[in-house]
């Protein structure tokens, strides 16, 4: 199923940036292509020369780094990917992507591109019940860009079965 699929894996900054190593082994295993987007502040909590050894490329980590290649970076990623995959999501990034802000290498290249995309957001359950961060969620499933099961990875608050703020504005 994800045999020769190219996908774009933009990683954030939150504690859940460590399971995109796993993510990223598991895509290549079944077959995928996987180039890495990472933020600066995903590479406080796991490095680009994890990625880099797992998803056999180079990691993109800086819209202005300097390239023996004219295209660029965000063009470039954009035209490659079958996929974009942001995992994990900060509240961050969910606003901006929400807001149509592109100010770093990630955001530029999902408004560079009109590929499938799947936003697994991944914050603190107090974080993501947080209205304005609930009506960002609920704007970019009107895209069809965020999964119905979020990836939480700190203890306390909602129940990760219980209605959030977004579903119940949808019904």
């Amino acid at each position: 199923m994800l045999e020769n699929k190219k996908i774009v894996l933009g990683i954030t900054g939150g504690i859940a940036a460590y399971k995109a190593a796993e993510l990223t082994r598991t895509l290549i295993r079944a077959g995928a292509q996987v180039r890495v987007i990472m933020t600066k502040s995903a590479m406080k909590f796991i490095t680009p020369l994890t990625m880099q050894t797992l998803s056999q490329g180079e990691v993109y980590t800086d819209m202005f780094a300097p390239t023996d290649q004219y295209d660029m970076a965000h063009i470039a990623l954009a035209d490659f990917a079958d996929a974009v995959v942001i995992a994990p999501a900060t509240g961050n990034v969910i606003g901006k992507i929400a807001s149509g802000i592109a100010d770093d290498l990630l955001t530029t290249t999902v408004m560079a591109q009109n590929k499938p995309t799947l936003i697994c957001p991944a914050m603190n359950d107090k974080m993501l019940a947080n209205r304005i961060v609930q009506d960002n969620i609920l704007k970019l499933k009107k895209y069809a860009f965020v999964g119905e099961n979020g990836v939480r990875t700190c203890p306390g608050g909602a129940s990760a079965r219980s209605k959030s703020y977004a579903d119940q504005r949808a019904d």
